[in-house]
């Protein structure tokens, strides 16, 4: 990972304009190609970025280009979406090999809920068939690989609390899959106990399909058949 901290001018180009004006921020080019520049609040989120598949280019400023000592170009490799990074001040740059990183370690309840969802995967749909879980990708394991009943790849995120971070995960993780010929087209399904609306209209937006499933349930301990109401 690179880390570079500058006073730089940002602007996106594409499907939607966004400006920032020059300030001091922080850029992380990350090994999977993504650039991400944040400030020093808003919590997690940066200010802008672009996902890969993408490509930087590094050039040296014009003549005209008075108070710039880099323009950075990040392109979008499928669309025309564009980040142009303008460089006025270096205060940092260093680069970090992170190694491999062993992905997130879920919780007790969200680690169980993932066991029994593969072990009963027809929670999702007559004729499913589980093909792996933990399955491998260049930025972590997808929680469960399925086949639906028409033998679709089905990329299954499993959340105690599915929350936006959650449906952004998915989305990288289906990017990546459908590049692999053996498996694309493969769709997506987010599954959790409690679902947020943001969460949720997010997911739809991208075409993800979202399932609330019951932990009781699952386990045995609540039979669904005898309640009164």
């Amino acid at each position: 990972m690179r880390i570079v901290i500058a006073r730089c001018q940002v602007d996106y180009a594409g499907r939607l304009t966004a400006h920032l004006p020059l300030a001091t921020r922080v850029i992380m080019v990350k090994a999977d190609g993504s650039v991400l520049v944040h400030s020093d609040g808003g919590s997690y989120k940066p200010l802008n970025w672009m996902s890969p598949p993408c490509t930087l280019t590094v050039r040296d400023p014009e003549p005209d280009e008075e108070g710039l000592v880099a323009v950075w170009t990040v392109q979008n490799d499928k669309t025309d979406d564009r980040l142009v990074i303008n460089l006025h001040e270096v205060l940092h740059d260093s680069s970090h090999d992170l190694g491999v990183d062993p992905g997130l370690v879920k919780d007790g309840v969200e680690a169980h809920l993932q066991v029994l969802l593969a072990e009963q995967v027809e929670t999702f749909g007559a004729g499913w068939r589980l093909v792996r879980r933990e399955y491998p990708t260049a930025i972590g394991p997808v929680d469960l690989l399925c086949r639906d009943h028409e033998g679709v790849a089905v990329a299954v995120e499993v959340k105690r609390r599915g929350e936006i971070d959650g449906v952004e995960q998915l989305t990288r993780y289906l990017d990546l899959l459908n590049r692999d010929p053996l498996l694309a087209p493969v769709r997506g399904v987010f599954a959790a106990q409690e679902i947020k609306p943001q969460a949720r209209t997010l997911a739809v937006d991208r075409g993800i399909l979202c399932v609330t499933v019951d932990y009781d349930a699952l386990r045995g301990v609540d039979d669904p058949t005898s309640r009164l109401f």
